[in-house]
């Protein structure tokens, strides 16, 4: 097969076991990937879609792809997609993320739940919408993969099954609450990862002890214990936020701290907000660590789980309408959150035009030599 896609990314998906038998096959397993591949990055959101832009290019495919039976149909994509294997297609896109991508040490990997597609819910069936769990890497600004929540069930079941296909090692992982779980804890060590875990009411014990430590900390100075302290000041658009950050590592008191593997310190944000015309607020998140007391740090890790929702979520639902998809048949959801993944990644990692997301899609539909010029990143 002659092609001008790079091989790379064809041979992390030929390996993947197509679900159909064979008297069923009018079109190649891998035609259909790369299609799909393909039309995502330039702007479809649908099975619809894919067609249409199959059959619009169909002469640019033709150079590269077999093609025996022409453009697959809606219906070809559908069923294709929903019984593709999720956790086999997961492994391919891992093993394209770790060809083209090394993780930093240190670098902070955001784990964080997003309701997607609130439009996929089934009220007749009783299927609520689908929930997501996903992994984002900062510095090299990469989605690394993402689990389904099952139905009756929560993101500390996800949670461990996404951590399990990840390569973390020397990595900080970031989780906010939800994911503050001694099991959790163990498994990102056992990893060689640390850790910086949001702390709330669902861990009481754990809450309670941290913000009354802080307070009597506060309170006196922190006179009589050791910490480590970094502020950052924002302003933009009318209002001012001071965040204050303190990490200690006198933790030698804190109840069932034996429990949480690899604990080396506790840590507070105090976020000060001021915007013109009203009144100031204050408020105080709390964290455990399994790293150094290093208040800077530290907050670099807690400012960086942000990413995630700015620079993946957001713009999942708004470059790439992922709120608006009604797919939800099989393992369909998930597969088209892979392809999203992956079109989003290919497409930040092209960075010659200086334009959104949303525009480098409608390029990459309208100049074919722009698409390939992303297929190559």
């Amino acid at each position: 097969m002659q092609t001008n896609v790079p091989q790379p990314l064809l041979d992390c998906f030929a390996t993947v076991t197509d679900p159909r038998i064979e008297r069923t096959k009018r079109h190649q397993l891998i035609d259909i990937l790369v299609i799909a591949i393909c039309a995502t990055i330039c702007g479809a959101d649908s099975w619809e879609d894919f067609a249409l832009f199959g059959n619009a290019k169909r002469e640019w495919f033709n150079s590269f792809l077999e093609l025996e039976n022409g453009i697959p149909s809606p219906d070809t994509f559908r069923r294709v997609f929903a019984r593709l294997d999720r956790r086999e297609f997961q492994h391919s896109f891992l093993q394209w993320v770790g060809s083209v991508a090394q993780l930093t040490k240190a670098e902070v990997i955001a784990i964080d739940g997003k309701q997607l597609l609130r439009r996929s819910h089934n009220r007749p069936a009783g299927k609520s919408a689908i929930h997501m769990v996903s992994a984002w890497a900062q510095e090299n600004r990469l989605a690394l993969g993402q689990v389904k929540v099952e139905d009756k069930s929560n993101e500390i079941t996800a949670i461990p099954e996404l951590l399990a296909m990840l390569e973390i090692s020397g990595c900080i992982v970031t989780i906010d609450a939800m994911g503050c779980q001694t099991q959790i804890a163990e498994q990102i060590v056992e990893k060689e990862a640390d850790y910086v875990l949001a702390v709330k009411k669902n861990q009481p014990y754990l809450y309670e002890d941290i913000e009354q430590y802080f307070s009597w900390a506060l309170k006196d100075r922190f006179k009589e214990t050791s910490f480590t302290k970094h502020q950052t000041v924002d302003r933009e658009h009318g209002r001012i936020e001071v965040r204050r950050y303190y990490a200690s590592d006198d933790i030698a008191w804190l109840r069932n701290k034996e429990g949480w593997r690899g604990l080396q310190s506790i840590a507070m944000v105090e976020s000060e907000r001021t915007v013109i015309g009203k009144e100031t607020t204050l408020e105080r998140r709390y964290y455990i660590s399994a790293l150094a007391a290093d208040a800077k740090e530290i907050g670099r890790a807690i400012r960086g789980h942000w990413s995630i929702e700015n620079s993946l979520h957001w713009v999942l639902d708004i470059a790439f309408r992922e709120d608006e998809s009604r797919i939800r048949k099989g393992n369909g959801a998930e597969n088209m959150a892979m392809l999203r993944h992956l079109a989003l990644n290919l497409l930040k990692q092209e960075k010659s035009l200086k334009i959104g997301i949303k525009s480098k899609r409608l390029k990459a539909g309208w100049d074919e030599t722009y698409l390939l010029k992303i297929l190559r990143n």
